[in-house]
């Protein structure tokens, strides 16, 4: 696998002013280029691969994400002629390439045509590959030794001094925020799959339990920025207004369903997760007797639904608290709910 990385633009790079010079190679953009070892066995460990190389890269600061990645994608089956598939600029796009290429190359291997080695192109709208040209031996690809580049050798002071400079890697984030925050791994990956978010969540866990952070920042923030499509730095949900919310999930002056209602709200709005409670009419948690009065109201208004969970369908119990919550306007906590419904039931 080839995959091209375009940088951020260099300034020293695109224009010198001290020699009046402007590079409109690429306008300036400067480039990175990977070459694997044949080694990728699946379309699913390459899609993990491009991921993990973008994350690492944006992390140094150095890439501009996804949109600035083009990957050339190659596929040889039980040792056969290798096919490449030329800049594919997505890592689903590669992921797809991949996928479909498998199978074409296997339903032709079925019926004993022999695989030509050649470039084909992805074709994204129909999710297709198709010939671009065929490449039948080493001259196709235009091999040229250039003798004015010579091995460059680099000495371990240069390396060592990068090394102190260089950002922390996200793996090593990932291990970090097991160790310091106590959380479980697949939290700190979740936590640390954008820079940004990352960055948030040690500002957050200054003020908040850090496992009562992780837990809403890797379920409901992420799942809200996931149904608006935003990363975290685009939806301009400021740490002010995390701890703000956790404070007030903390104080108990919302539930847990409120805070998910507030969160969904948070994403590109100027106002604070405690202003949008009040206009949503979310603020305050209603004291146990009018939770209990609420509980046996629902039982009263639904006997269907409590003969349903005599009869073993447990779902109907969460319709029961579904009418709670109604009675309660979202202010009634949801594990004391369950726990009031089950001994007023049975």
């Amino acid at each position: 696998m080839i995959i091209r990385i375009y940088l951020q633009d260099i300034r020293e790079l695109l224009f010198k002013p001290d020699r009046g010079i402007v590079n409109f190679n690429r306008s300036g953009i400067p480039l990175v280029e990977i070459v694997t070892e044949p080694d990728i066995t699946s379309p699913e460990e390459a899609r993990n691969f491009l991921k993990e190389i973008i994350r690492v890269l944006q992390y140094s600061g150095a890439a501009r994400g996804e949109n600035s990645m083009k990957a050339d994608v190659n596929v040889s089956l039980n040792g056969g002629n290798r096919v490449e598939m030329k800049n594919v600029n997505s890592i689903k796009g590669a992921y797809r390439a991949l996928k479909f290429e498998i199978v074409r190359q296997k339903n032709l291997i079925k019926r004993g045509v022999e695989i030509p080695q050649e470039t084909r192109a992805y074709i994204e709208s129909q999710m297709i590959t198709t010939r671009m040209r065929l490449k039948e031996d080493a001259d196709d690809y235009r091999f040229i030794p250039d003798p004015d580049l010579p091995p460059m050798e680099i000495p371990d002071e240069l390396i060592q001094k990068v090394s102190d400079i260089m950002p922390e890697a996200p793996h090593h984030k990932v291990e970090r925020f097991v160790k310091d925050y106590g959380i479980d791994e697949e939290s700190a990956k979740v936590l640390t799959s954008e820079l940004d978010l990352a960055i948030a969540y040690e500002e957050v866990v200054k003020e908040i339990d850090p496992i009562f952070a992780a837990k809403w920042m890797r379920d409901e923030l992420k799942r809200v920025l996931s149904y608006n499509k935003l990363d975290y730095a685009e939806s301009e949900i400021g740490v002010e207004s995390l701890v703000e919310l956790f404070n007030m999930l903390l104080n108990k002056e919302i539930t847990t369903k409120a805070g998910q209602r507030i969160i969904e709200q948070m994403p590109n709005n100027e106002k604070s997760p405690k202003e949008i409670a009040e206009e949503m009419g979310l603020l305050g948690v209603v004291k146990d007797d009018e939770v209990l009065a609420a509980v046996k109201q629902a039982i009263d208004e639904n006997p269907k639904a409590v003969q349903d969970y005599h009869d073993g369908q447990k779902a109907s119990l969460n319709f029961l608290v579904g009418q709670v919550m109604r009675l309660t306007r979202g202010k009634a906590d949801p594990g004391e709910t369950v726990k009031l419904l089950k001994e007023n039931i049975e």
